[in-house]
């Protein structure tokens, strides 16, 4: 599909509708760790953590529709995960289809929206194929976005964000000088989200792991030595109480605070 400037300057952005004060975030990231270690503690196969990876997904779904949250991102699979044993690999690109034919009927139900971001390019026909039939039987719920980063990695994201905005230059429908900061996010794959308000991480790890990398600038991080099976409703209530707790001032100061001269 040729670039459009225009369509990518109309691109709608869901509104967050809560102030930055407010306390509690209205979109949650999260970084799924630690299926692996899981099941090893167990003496089970990696596989088997996957399973019940997918089922800590789904209550941390219901947890975030019940409490009100408008966008939930979990990291499903990096550009980094091909790296993994094929067979692994193949058990993982095969949990997306697994994941939606279980729940869609309970996520349409509860009036969430399905999304997907990531490159689609490598990914196997039956796994785009679930996601987009997810994707296509959601498109006019109006509530909870649940946004899968499937092969998705941020600087392959930037990369291709980077390449719309140069078509643009070389089309000369757009000057350098007049790419913002507004118009690259809007070139992402989220384009159409507003930024993470909160990152959870799992398993003790404390990195973002290429995970979205422009979106998180000003986002709150939450870590936890919990693995992501042993994840639950607890869990998240406990990252968004330490998120209420925070003052986000985005660079600035609080407001009636002075300087010291």
């Amino acid at each position: 599909m040729p670039f459009s400037l225009r369509r990518l300057l109309q691109r709608p952005r869901t509104k967050s509708g809560l102030p930055h004060t407010a306390n509690k975030p209205y979109h949650v990231a999260i970084i799924m760790d630690g299926n692996g270690r899981w099941a090893k503690q167990r003496g089970l196969p990696r596989t088997a953590g996957h399973r019940a990876g997918m089922a800590a997904l789904r209550l941390t779904v219901r947890a975030a529709v019940e409490l009100g949250i408008g966008v939930l991102t979990v990291y499903a699979f990096s550009t980094e995960n091909w790296r993994r044993p094929k067979a692994e690999v193949d058990f993982l690109m095969n949990l997306p289809g697994q994941f939606l034919k279980t729940d869609l009927p309970e996520l349409k139900q509860n009036n969430v929206r399905i999304r997907m971001s990531g490159s689609r390019e490598g990914l196997p026909a039956h796994t785009l194929q679930a996601v987009d039939e997810a994707i296509a039987q959601t498109a006019d719920n109006t509530g909870m976005i649940l946004n899968f980063a499937l092969n998705y990695g941020g600087r392959g994201e930037i990369i291709r964000a980077v390449r719309k905005l140069a078509k643009a230059v070389k089309a000369g429908v757009l000057e350098p000088e007049e790419i913002t900061e507004e118009l690259v996010s809007r070139a992402l794959d989220t384009g159409a989200l507003p930024d993470p308000d909160l990152l959870i991480r799992c398993s003790g790890e404390i990195r973002l792991s290429n995970f979205l990398l422009w979106q998180l600038a000003y986002a709150e991080l939450w870590f936890t030595d919990v693995y992501w099976p042993d994840f639950d409703r607890s869990h998240l209530l406990a990252a968004i109480n330490a998120y209420s707790k925070r003052d986000r001032r985005f660079g600035g100061i609080k407001g009636g605070e002075g300087l010291d001269v």
